[in-house]
């Protein structure tokens, strides 16, 4: 073999060994570039992940908020309602018995004949409490009695229109609608009057009595 043969093939090999080594870099920084991606990749994914679950459970912890909010406001609505509401006992059916009693209470003092004075008069204190109990009396004794007597007066009272406008579990305010007719000596065939009273009630000893009796 000549020199000059010699040094081609010396070339060629030094180039197939260049060659071989650019395409051991090239895998090698494939090989990197898949692993970084890779690495990209899960990072990614991971991060996702991530927000997913903070997301998730941001939304979780207000939907336990609100559930708790709406827990708390249904129990404290529970306990105003079933322990700490104050009007508990003003009922439909307490209502009524206090405007029972207002009505039959007002007919009570607006009635009375002189034949029988001590007994209307007793009557109408039955139904009488506190000071107004003690007005009544002392009014009834010292003016009624002695002019129902001397001029023969006679008064009858009807209820005509009654409704419960204030009510509690002790006290009520009832406003009564009355028509009464009066009859005496000097006017046998009798006076009408037409008349509303408002009437204070207080609840005793599970009694509902009128405490005030105020013309309106």
């Amino acid at each position: 073999m000549t020199a000059d043969e010699a040094a081609r093939v010396t070339d060629v090999d030094e180039a197939d060994n260049g060659t071989e080594e650019s395409v051991d870099e090239v895998i090698a920084h494939d090989d990197v570039a898949a692993e970084q991606e890779t690495d990209t990749k899960s990072e990614s994914r991971d991060g996702i992940v991530r927000r997913s679950l903070r997301v998730g459970w941001t939304r979780l912890g207000v939907v336990l908020l609100a559930v708790a909010l709406v827990a708390s406001a249904g129990l404290a609505a529970w306990l105003y309602f079933k322990q700490y509401r104050p009007d508990e006992e003003t009922n439909a059916a307490a209502s009524a018995v206090a405007l029972d009693a207002a009505k039959n209470g007002t007919v009570s003092l607006l009635s009375y004949s002189p034949d029988k004075l001590d007994t209307d008069f007793a009557t109408a204190k039955s139904h009488l409490t506190g000071d107004f109990l003690s007005y009544y009396t002392q009014f009834t004794e010292q003016v009624v009695t002695p002019a129902a007597k001397q001029k023969s007066v006679k008064t009858s009272a009807t209820v005509v229109r009654a409704a419960v406008s204030d009510m509690h579990p002790d006290s009520a305010t009832v406003l009564v609608f009355i028509n009464q007719v009066t009859t005496s000596k000097e006017n046998p065939d009798g006076a009408f009057a037409a008349s509303a009273v408002k009437v204070g009630l207080k609840k005793i000893s599970d009694a509902w009595l009128i405490s005030s009796f105020d013309p309106v």
